[in-house]
């Protein structure tokens, strides 16, 4: 891995620039990047969530500052998620089981980021109706996903995001800073939970957080005033794709 510093920062950067602008840490790039460089998996895990912490609470004081935010939808994904994220991070799978599951998370991300679910996505100069849910549906979805994203090293913006969109729960730049706040506290209760894992981070986690700080404030910037990355997202597809396809394969 050390050989390939270069390559991984390089990387880091344009996941924390890309994810931040559409209000996520860059949990799922970030373990493609490592999934790459054939990082160990009890390193990967506490790692992204790290990076996760950073990034997401910059896109949160992005998005959260210029009113894209709706604490209404975001307390009871989160209500449920928190606690489960931690439970998840307590748990280590087995390698061969963790790198199954992981490849799944990325080709889902993949297909994520290669989509435009809501037909306004990328175009905000359109108005988009918004409709009222259950308070029951949002406690059991973020249960889910807050467990799978603590069993994983993500913040679960890769699955809210979607959820949001194809139900028009919120508008598409609230999503966007709903996301953001919620990979932030899913992160720390996963990263809490695993903190058995956290002396494991790799000696030049310094550099990678602040490399994912510089991409997250850029990302965050332009995703909160008026980047449109649509093809970015999908060229970022691919790489998830390859990564997942490897992680299952090998």
């Amino acid at each position: 891995m050390e050989g390939f510093e270069g390559l991984i920062l390089i990387a880091i950067f344009l996941v924390a620039v890309l994810y931040s602008s559409v209000g996520h840490g860059g949990g799922s790039g970030y373990l493609a990047v490592m999934a790459f460089f054939a990082v160990a998996p009890n390193v990967t895990k506490p790692t992204a969530l790290a990076l996760n912490i950073f990034v997401s609470s910059i896109a949160t004081v992005q998005f959260y500052r210029r009113g894209f935010f709706s604490w209404r939808v975001f307390l009871p994904f989160a209500g449920a998620s928190i606690p489960f994220a931690f439970l998840g991070g307590m748990i280590d799978l087995p390698i061969s089981y963790y790198k199954l599951l992981l490849g799944i998370v990325l080709l889902f991300a993949a297909f994520r980021l290669a989509w435009k679910f809501n037909k306004n996505d990328g175009d905000e100069s359109m108005e988009e109706e918004v409709s009222r849910y259950p308070i029951w549906v949002a406690l059991v979805i973020g249960a889910i996903i807050g467990v799978t994203s603590g069993l994983i090293g993500v913040g679960g913006g890769i699955f809210l995001t979607p959820i949001l969109f194809l139900t028009n729960w919120t508008e598409t730049r609230k999503a966007a800073g709903i996301s953001a706040m919620f990979v932030l506290v899913n992160s720390i209760s996963g990263l809490l939970g695993n903190s058995q894992n956290a002396l494991n981070l790799p000696s030049s986690v310094g550099i990678w957080i602040v490399t994912a700080v510089i991409g997250g404030i850029i990302g965050s910037t332009l995703g909160s005033k008026y980047f449109n990355s649509i093809l970015l997202r999908r060229a970022l597809a691919v790489v998830l794709l390859v990564a997942g396809v490897k992680l299952m394969l090998v």
